[in-house]
């Protein structure tokens, strides 16, 4: 049977994506707009959502609701990538035009990384036990370092970052847009901007191209968190890897989606911190209390729980915070 679920996933993942290219993305290099943007996230839950039923068919209540926790959880923890992938298109001055066809090789590339690196991590898991003992501690840091961290990033000082300014020395770049073209021959730049380009490389990588990497690093980075948060979920690849991929598949519809309201999910971070400790916590107590066991539908509960009560204070308090803008403008 598990054959079958992943022959189907398989099948369903490319023809998502081909309706997501052919009947949203028509007319080349356009800019996605917001109401658009919504019907294509609407069409990526729906999706992941319905898998998540074929889950529960086929394997039972319990796994269905370790697929939509997990789901639940990458999908919240995207909303920080969402808003570093800002930050990145407004640092290398990407424009809107473009960003739609860097984040279709981004969430391309970041398929496949997330897929080595669930493999090597279930891996870990079912040959060391205590594997999964270091992801939960690693979940309950990550926690209570998010509440305290600052989340303002300064984008002014972006392009010197180390990661940034390796690349930069590694590839021969370009700082001029060049449409939506990730590499350029340099007999096709202008004498000024050829100056300008290190090495002696025939081909000039754009900022698009550096935007691109960056972002599929940026994943690697936040996957470190995301993926024990749903190895200590359940360690079935099949779940891990397809809630994860459903989660991931949106990403970019979602981006679209939230971009210009992102700021009034400041307080989501909290909700998203308890998260985190709690599925620690959950590991630790499953595994070293006896005859302990949180049940995969509490942990879907507590976990949907905590993540509404996180968006419904993010929305109240920014709506309190423009309000009380708004009356000091006016007086």
């Amino acid at each position: 049977m598990e054959l079958f679920d992943w022959f189907l996933f398989f099948a369903i993942i490319p023809f998502l994506l081909a309706i997501d290219l052919k009947l949203f993305n028509k007319g080349g290099d356009n800019v996605i707009g917001f109401r658009k943007s919504l019907i294509l996230s609407a069409w990526y839950i729906a999706a992941g959502l319905a898998f998540g039923l074929i889950v529960w068919w086929h394997f039972g209540v319990d796994k269905a609701m370790m697929y939509y926790t997990t789901y639940v959880i990458e999908k919240s923890l995207s909303l920080d990538n969402l808003f570093v992938m800002s930050v990145i298109f407004t640092a290398f001055s990407i424009p809107r035009q473009y960003q739609h066809r860097v984040l279709v090789w981004g969430i391309i590339g970041v398929i496949v990384m997330r897929g080595i690196m669930i493999g090597a991590g279930t891996a870990l898991v079912h040959n060391f036990d205590w594997v999964l003992l270091i992801f939960a501690a690693i979940l309950i840091f990550t926690g209570i370092k998010m509440m305290f961290i600052d989340d303002d990033d300064d984008v002014e000082n972006f392009e010197q970052k180390p990661l940034v300014k390796f690349l930069k020395k590694r590839f021969p770049l370009t700082t001029k847009i060049h449409g939506n073209k990730f590499m350029v021959r340099r007999d096709s730049l202008s004498e000024e901007e050829a100056m300008e380009v290190k090495g002696k490389s025939r081909f000039v990588y754009t900022p698009l191209f550096l935007a691109l990497i960056v972002i599929e690093i940026s994943d690697v980075i936040f996957a470190v968190d995301s993926i024990p948060a749903a190895l200590a979920v359940t360690q079935d690849p099949f779940i891990v890897f397809t809630s994860n991929i459903f989660a991931v598949l949106g990403l970019r519809a979602l981006f679209f989606a939230v971009e210009n309201v992102i700021d009034r999910f400041e307080l989501m971070k909290y909700a998203i911190s308890f998260v985190l400790i709690f599925i620690g916590f959950k590991v630790f107590y499953n595994g070293l209390i006896p005859d302990g066991h949180i049940s995969p539908a509490l942990s879907l509960y507590i976990t949907v729980g905590a993540l509404a009560i996180g968006f419904i204070f993010s929305w109240i308090k920014t709506k309190n915070d423009e309000k009380k803008s708004s009356d000091g403008d006016n007086e």
